[in-house]
């Protein structure tokens, strides 16, 4: 069956085809480790693992890469300002290296959290400088740099096709004159290597060719996916927020260092919303996964509410939904505990189900197959198997689930055991009658394949 996906290249659906016969190469724009990531972050690694899983269901080997930004990021895309690891290291009183090791480690906690894959490869910034130095070295030897008091630069201008990811005016930004340029020749040029202030010392600076600095942001990941997928290879993913400037730029220096766009697909996440805006870091004032635990939410509830809308739509998020999304999760589980086990999976559903998958990845779509599956006529036992496989692609570790042992008072137990007698005995009216009475007094017993269940109202 063949796997159909949005490239923003084409802007357009198209059949994937693996370069590779044993293996897919998928890089992932890692985070910035200069605070916590934000849930509005998370969505796109929500995204990303739902692609390797759609992968992975179907058959491939994935060699799944991201990186961890420790240097290289200005707060201004224009690379005006101060890196923002130097700046959350003042705002933390830490150093730049150990606030990289402390935002790292709680991101990883957090994808976890999500029952997000971890990849096959993390790669640091800072443990490639000479993989990057090397890198702009080949740009430079072929022509496309220039230097200046502050850095060495990529001339855009060398490339008719510059931009082309984002559909870019470059006539229209040089009209406009709408950006500070200072040295640069164009608008849309950048930094590939950053030249430390003379007046001071940076607490992350290397020695290069061209003076002692730092690496431009972009020229991390030209060069690290080079180093573990290829220059040429299958999917390029980060949020829609990188297209216009990031991946633009790593792709104009793929073109000029290995004459390659990089990637065979480039696919984006879409931003999620909050208050009419996107979620950002910028205004200091954002959702951590750790807000939602902290407010009673399980964190696989944010997953299952990012499952609901297609990772190419922007998803409105509120408090009502979540606890909306964290009840329709609970509603699942206690469906999947209540199942009987040993049975098969169903393959008509299942191939239903992957249609939807591979089309795209359309969840909304592929969740309401489960729904009917799970309302359907077949064996428990075959919707549990079924639901099984299901999980493979929703990654809500259904399997792990058990619901909450509530503390049952001495009379409850005691109406229940009765209450179990009379079911032994068939003694229907009985049973109905201890069950009710059971209501009244807070808790409800439900009858499943394994047994009875008592929850507290």
């Amino acid at each position: 069956m063949d796997i159909q996906l949005y490239d923003n290249w084409e802007r357009s659906l198209r059949t994937f085809k693996p370069i590779h016969t044993d293996w897919v190469g998928l890089y992932c724009c890692g985070p910035t480790v200069y605070d916590y990531a934000h849930i509005g972050n998370l969505r796109t690694y929500l995204f990303e693992d739902i692609l390797r899983r759609a992968l992975e269901l179907n058959g491939y080997n994935v060699r799944h890469v991201v990186n961890i930004t420790d240097v290289g990021h200005l707060v201004s895309d224009a690379d005006d300002g101060e890196d923002k690891m130097e700046k959350g290291a003042r705002r933390t009183g830490q150093s730049a290296w150990e606030i990289a090791e402390k935002y790292t480690v709680a991101f990883k906690e957090d994808i976890a959290r999500l029952h997000i894959l971890a990849p096959k490869i993390w790669c640091k910034a800072t443990d490639h400088i000479a993989e990057q130095i090397d890198f702009i070295s080949i740009i430079e030897e072929k022509g496309y740099t220039y230097l200046t008091s502050d850095g060495v630069y990529f001339d855009t201008s060398k490339q008719d096709d510059y931009g082309y990811l984002a559909r870019l005016n470059r006539e229209g930004l040089e009209a406009g004159k709408r950006i500070e340029i200072g040295e640069k020749k164009n608008p849309t040029d950048f930094a590939l290597w950053k030249l430390s202030p003379a007046d001071s010392q940076r607490q992350m600076e290397w020695d290069s060719p061209w003076g002692r600095g730092f690496p431009g942001w972009h020229i991390e990941c030209s060069a690290m996916s080079a180093k573990y997928l290829e220059p040429w290879f299958d999917i390029h993913c980060g949020g829609e927020d990188h297209i216009a400037i990031h991946h633009s730029n790593e792709i104009a220096q793929n073109q000029a260092c290995h004459g390659t766009r990089l990637a065979n697909f480039w696919m984006h996440g879409y931003f999620l919303q909050i208050d009419a805006g996107k979620m950002s870091k910028s205004s200091g004032d954002f959702l951590r996964l750790q807000t939602l635990i902290d407010d009673g939410i399980d964190p696989l509830a944010y997953r299952w509410l990012c499952l609901s809308a297609h990772y190419r739509s922007q998803l409105n998020f509120s408090w009502e939904s979540l606890k909306a999304s964290q009840t329709g999760l609970n509603r699942l589980r206690e469906t999947y505990f209540g199942l009987a086990r040993g049975g098969v999976i169903n393959e008509e559903f299942a191939q239903r189900f992957k249609t939807e998958i591979n089309l795209d990845l359309n969840l909304p779509k592929a969740i309401a197959v489960m729904w009917e599956m799970l309302k359907s006529a077949i064996p428990e036992s075959d919707k549990r198997a079924t639901l099984d496989y299901f999980d493979g692609m929703l990654g809500l570790n259904l399997q792990s689930w058990e619901p909450k042992k509530a503390e049952i008072p001495e009379h409850i137990a005691a109406l229940v055991a009765q209450r179990q007698v009379a079911r032994q005995n068939k003694l229907w009216a009985e049973s109905d009658r201890l069950r009710d009475e059971i209501k009244s007094a807070g808790f409800e017993v439900e009858d499943t394949p394994s047994g009875m269940v008592i929850k507290a109202n």
